[in-house]
């Protein structure tokens, strides 16, 4: 979806709203860590909540008046006995009223602009902890990418180019092994996505008899931006394949869903 279907599809407004699964919550996430123009889009809505917030907050003065005047209205068609003769309508009895509807718009107007103050602090923490989530990605990201330039800059590493296979000649992708740690890295980029309901799944293999072994499943192959993955590797590997599986993986590869394959250089 391009993101700026994705901004009209409604699906922001209910990630504000925190009415989300955590699943969905998690792809809003990824959306706005992608495109900047999505997490705009949630710091307008958020922004445009609050002035909304501000706006229907109601004034001490509205309320004030709203009840003089139903007091008013129950003055006029309540019929009440006088006791001691005094006017209805005596000084001391407006004084009283006064002094009550003075105090509680008082505590009425107090109580909403506390209840305004207290989401404004909730929306702010809402986005200085999304921001130092930000931070926190970024800097492993760094220290990631650090760490795979330092992996493909060792001198010791085998790289192993992977081909495309007749059900994808488009297809590429490398493996780079690092036989002292027993760590194979792959970069993918040039695979293709997934369908739903299956996984790329690699393997080593040895020639001579062909015998391939498991290394694991990508399942994260679509969350990932880089598409780069590492799986321990403590095989005698002569060759590497990349194979498309059901999720979970299989026994032995499909042939037919073989994407690339690479021969290590003796």
């Amino acid at each position: 979806m391009e993101k700026e279907q994705y901004i009209a599809s409604g699906i922001l407004e209910l990630y504000v709203a925190g009415s989300l699964t955590e699943a969905e919550n998690k792809d809003v996430y990824n959306m706005m860590l992608k495109h900047p123009e999505v997490l705009q889009e949630v710091l307008d809505i958020e922004a445009a909540i609050i002035k909304l917030t501000k706006a229907a907050a109601p004034k001490d003065k509205v309320i004030f008046n709203s009840i003089l005047n139903k007091l008013k209205d129950t003055d006029n068609d309540t019929k009440v006995v006088s006791l001691n003769n005094k006017p209805k309508n005596s000084w001391y009895n407006y004084t009283g009223w006064a002094a009550a509807l003075i105090f509680g718009g008082g505590l009425l107007w107090m109580n909403t602009q506390n209840n305004a103050l207290e989401t404004q602090i909730t929306e702010i923490q809402t986005e200085k902890d999304f921001f130092e989530t930000q931070i926190e990605d970024l800097n492993s990201d760094l220290v990631d990418s650090k760490k795979i330039i330092n992996v493909f800059r060792d001198k010791d590493i085998i790289s192993v180019p992977l081909a495309g296979q007749a059900v994808y000649p488009e297809a590429y992708a490398k493996a780079y092994w690092n036989k002292e740690d027993k760590t194979v890295y792959l970069d993918l980029a040039g695979l293709p996505e997934p369908p739903e309901g299956k996984v790329y799944q690699i393997w080593s293999l040895t020639l001579n008899p062909l015998t391939p072994t498991s290394l694991g499943t990508i399942d994260d192959f679509k969350s990932d931006d880089n598409k780069i993955f590492s799986l321990e590797n403590t095989n005698e590997s002569q060759a590497f394949g990349i194979t498309l599986e059901p999720a979970g993986g299989s026994v032995s590869p499909t042939l037919e869903q073989l994407y690339t394959l690479g021969v290590i250089e003796s």
